[in-house]
C-alpha cells in the first residue's frame, strides 16, 4: 500500500510551501478550498501558486482530492495514531522500528521522506478531517496530529487546522474558547469550566447515558450519531431549535422553528480559518431567532428560581 508521488525531495526547495490534507476529501466535501485558498491561489510569498506548494493526502483510500495531491499515502484503517507517532520520532532523530511502521501499510522510507518535507518546507500546514477523529483513536489521533504540528515549529513555520463539516462549527469552538477556554467537551456541573474529551463529548455522554434531557441548536445529532446515541435521545426529553425539520426534531419531545440565520436573523459566522463575518437578514421572519428563545427559557427559569438559576447536575458544552 502507498500512493503516488509525482515531486521528489529535491524540488522541495521550488515548491516551499506544504499542504497536508489527513483523513479528509476537500475536493467533495469543500470544493473551494483547493481554489480559494490552499492549492492554487496565488499569494505575496507564493506569487507561482500552484508551483509553489506541494500538496500530500493521508487517507486509507483513493478519494477525488488525490487526483490533485502530489503524493499520496494510503495508511491501513486504524493506523493513524502510529503514522502520527512515527512521523514525531522521524523529526526528532528517533529510531524506528520498520517492521512496526509496515504495519501501517506505508513503508520507512515513505515516512522519512514526508518527515523530512515538513521540517525543510518554508511554511506547512496540516488539514485533518472526520477521518482522524472517526477511527479507533478518536480524539487521540486529533491530539498527536496537533502535537506534530506544534512540535515541527522547532524547524519551521507550520500549523494545524480542522476541516470542519457543517457552516459555523468553526463559530462554536471559537466562542467556547474566549468563554471557557476550551474549544468543546466542556463540562460546567463544578461551576467552573472542565475539559476532558472522551469523557464530556457529546457522543460519550449520549452512549452512556449520563444526561436526563438534551437541548439541541444548531445541529442534528440524529442524522450523524451513533445508533446508541440517538436512541438515548428518543428515550429523554430532548429540545431542538432548528428552522427546519430535521431528524432529531422528529425524535424530539419540543421542537421550536426559529428563524434561519443568515436569511430572516443577523449574527456572525466564522469561516474555518476562524475570520468572523457578520451577517444581515434580507427577509422578515415570524418564528424567533436562537438568541431570543434562549434568553426567554433563561429568563423563565430564573421567575421561577426566585431570580437564581439553579446548578446542573451535568452541564455539558460540547
Amino acid at each position: 500500500m502507498g500512493g503516488k508521488v509525482s515531486c521528489t525531495l529535491g524540488e522541495v526547495k521550488n515548491r516551499a510551501d506544504l499542504i497536508i490534507y489527513w483523513g479528509g476529501n476537500p475536493a467533495e466535501c469543500h470544493p473551494r478550498h483547493f481554489t480559494r485558498y490552499t492549492l492554487t491561489q496565488k499569494g505575496k510569498f507564493t506569487p507561482r501558486g500552484r508551483k509553489d506548494r506541494t500538496m500530500v493526502l493521508v487517507d486509507i483510500r483513493e478519494t477525488p482530492s488525490s487526483k490533485a495531491a502530489d503524493i499520496f499515502l494510503q495508511v491501513r484503517p486504524g493506523k493513524d495514531f502510529e503514522v502520527l507517532t512515527t512521523l514525531r520520532a522521524l523529526i526528532k532523530g528517533q529510531p524506528v522500528d520498520a517492521a512496526a511502521v509496515a504495519e501501517t501499510g506505508l513503508t520507512l522510507e515513505q515516512l522519512q521522506d514526508l518527515a523530512q518535507r515538513m521540517k525543510t518546507a518554508r511554511f506547512g500546514v496540516l488539514f485533518f478531517g472526520m477521518g482522524l477523529s472517526m477511527t479507533r483513536g478518536k480524539h487521540m489521533n486529533s491530539a498527536a496530529a496537533l502535537t506534530l504540528a506544534a512540535e515541527l515549529n522547532a524547524f519551521t513555520k507550520f500549523v494545524a487546522m480542522p476541516m470542519r463539516g457543517h457552516g459555523n462549527v468553526t463559530g462554536a469552538d471559537v466562542v467556547l474558547r474566549y468563554t471557557t477556554a476550551y474549544p468543546f467537551g466542556v463540562s460546567l456541573s463544578r461551576g467552573y469550566p472542565r475539559f476532558n474529551p472522551g469523557e464530556f463529548s457529546t457522543i460519550d455522554l449520549l452512549v452512556r447515558g449520563d444526561n436526563d434531557a438534551t437541548l439541541v441548536l444548531g445541529a442534528d445529532p440524529g442524522a450523524t450519531m451513533p445508533q446508541p446515541a440517538i436512541e438515548h435521545l428518543r428515550r429523554t426529553p430532548t429540545i431542538v431549535l432548528d428552522p427546519k425539520v430535521t431528524y432529531t426534531s422528529r425524535l424530539a419531545r419540543v421542537h421550536i422553528t426559529t428563524a434561519a440565520t443568515g436569511i430572516s436573523a443577523p449574527g456572525t459566522v466564522y469561516r474555518m480559518d476562524e475570520i468572523p463575518l457578520p451577517l444581515r437578514p434580507i427577509l422578515r421572519s415570524p418564528y424567533p431567532t436562537d438568541e431570543e428563545v434562549v434568553r426567554r427559557i433563561r429568563q423563565t427559569i430564573q421567575q421561577r428560581h426566585g431570580g437564581f438559576l439553579p446548578t446542573a447536575d451535568h452541564l455539558q458544552l460540547a
